[in-house]
């Protein structure tokens, strides 16, 4: 390694010695190549040591109250890294050889020493200092990365695949083909539980940087403070608690990925720090001087209106720019309800295991049902009902009864869709979609009435009971559905006493 290559000013040498007319060649000789700190003592020295990160300490060997070796052993208790040299004038050879061959001193030399001799050995002395900070910086950071990659791989949701085949779907991963082999920087926006983080993984699977690290930080899971050093690292001493030096996220993604989910949550003083590194790709870690350098892809996500912050004060505009350079917005499943019959015959797979069940098919009433529901929770909510689905379930095939989902889904405690309800949980929606759906249910709800006028046998008191509803709701959807035929000869209506209020007009 070439002097060129390593800021030796960064470095400090300790120079010990007890007499100043020594302290003063090394002055005049080194001082301009090293960052010196020079004592005439081993306590002046301990203290320097003790304020001071010190790379090499040179140190007399014959010195008052405290041999060189002596101090040097005090040294490593405290700097365990610094690495160490004795200087002699006297016949200590014996001594010094064996102090070499414990590990307990790096080299020694002998007065009068040469300037050429001995800056060959700080300069190996100091390259030996950084080389064993740096393997141990390298080694802490694999470490940090196992432990990254142990917790994500925790949370099977993050690693399923992409399912679906809905225009809206497609419209996706049309933008994550597009963007993927590029180092765009990329904003996914849309409801919680929308799938951004698989769709981020997407991105990086199908980049150049897939053999690199693609790490994730939930920005809305951690408190202001702990979150700058959680994305850029902090020194050992840089706040109570941190006892050693760690990598941030930033760090551990270089040369590959890094995800910043709830982005939208981020504090002012941080979006600062975030913007200088989109900028410059470069920054310094909490308590810190030095600036790391990084290459990293960044991936960000947010369900919140960032315009909405940016006029509350409350979101950089500039950061703003800088990560929407390539926004993707995730449909929510409300949009996608062709995509839901797949997705529970996924989620039905995924946890076949887990419970026991070997389940088939869902009921079409049931997946009639799951279309039917405007699911605020996105694929997210979707999953946990067919995870509870599948503890639940008996036989075969998964039905509304297994769902266990009646109130939420506008289901009558039979299982059955109420009737009178299709206004509410699926009317017409635009589009040839929309169409479909309407019609799949207002046929599911003739079914469900000819069924229990036929189990009544055509006492629509009966059947009105059976399916949960009023007589007098029952007759309006009957001559809606051109079930006329099914009702008694008498035109007139006569409510039921029990059968409440008449059905309000739809």
């Amino acid at each position: 390694m070439a002097v060129g290559e390593i800021e030796w000013t960064k470095f400090p040498i300790l120079v010990v010695d007890d007499e100043s007319d020594n302290l003063d060649a090394f002055r005049f000789t080194f001082g301009k190549t090293f960052t010196l700190h020079l004592a005439s003592g081993a306590e002046e020295a301990l203290n320097l040591v003790r304020a001071h990160d010190m790379a090499v300490v040179v140190t007399d060997q014959r010195m008052p109250r405290m041999t060189g070796l002596e101090l040097l052993r005090a040294v490593r208790d405290i700097r365990p890294d610094a690495v160490g040299i004795i200087v002699t004038a006297f016949t200590d050879v014996d001594v010094l050889i064996e102090s070499i061959s414990l590990g307990r001193i790096y080299r020694y030399i002998t007065k009068p020493w040469d300037s050429k001799e001995l800056r060959g050995i700080l300069v190996h002395a100091v390259e030996r200092f950084h080389l064993v900070r740096e393997n141990r910086r390298l080694l802490d950071q694999l470490s940090q990365y196992v432990r990254v990659l142990s917790r994500e791989a925790d949370s099977a949701f993050n690693f399923g695949a992409i399912v679906g085949d809905s225009p809206a779907l497609r419209q996706v991963l049309a933008k994550v083909e597009q963007v993927a082999q590029t180092t765009a920087t990329v904003l996914l926006r849309g409801e919680t539980g929308t799938g951004k983080e698989m769709v981020a993984r997407a991105i990086h699977i199908n980049s150049p940087r897939e053999s690199r690290p693609f790490v994730r930080v939930n920005c809305a899971a951690l408190a202001p403070g702990v979150l700058e050093s959680e994305l850029f690292g902090h020194e050992k001493g840089a706040f109570t608690g941190a006892v050693a030096r760690r990598a941030g996220r930033f760090e551990l993604a270089d040369g590959g990925t890094l995800f910043l989910d709830e982005v939208g949550d981020l504090p002012l003083d941080v979006q600062v720090k975030l913007l200088r590194v989109l900028q410059e790709r470069e920054f310094e870690r909490v308590g810190g001087v030095d600036t790391v350098k990084v290459d990293v892809r960044l991936i960000s996500a947010t369900h919140r209106d960032l315009e909405r912050l940016i006029a509350e004060g409350k979101f950089r505009e500039d950061l703003y720019y800088r990560l929407n350079v390539f926004p993707i917005t995730m449909p929510p499943l409300r949009e996608r309800p062709g995509d839901i019959a797949p997705l529970v015959e996924h989620f039905m797979q995924k946890y076949a295991q887990s419970t026991g069940k070997l389940v088939s098919s869902a009921d079409p009433r049931a997946l009639a049902a799951l279309a039917a529901y405007p699911w605020p929770g996105n694929v997210r909510e979707l999953e946990n009902v067919i995870e509870r689905a599948m503890i639940l379930v008996s036989g075969p095939s998964l039905t509304v009864a297994d769902l266990d989902f009646g109130r939420r889904l506008g289901m009558t405690p039979s299982g059955g869709i109420p009737i009178g309800t299709t206004a509410e949980i699926g009317s017409a929606p635009s589009g040839e979609g929309g169409r479909s759906l309407y019609r799949r249910l207002s046929e599911q709800e003739r079914g469900e009435i000819i069924s229990a006028v036929e189990r009544a046998q055509g006492n629509i008191a009966h059947a009105a009971r059976g399916l949960g509803i009023n007589r007098s709701t029952l007759y309006y959807r009957m001559r809606k559905h051109g079930l006329e035929h099914l009702l008694p000869t008498r035109d007139e209506v006569v409510p039921h006493p029990l059968d409440g209020e008449p059905p309000a007009h739809e």
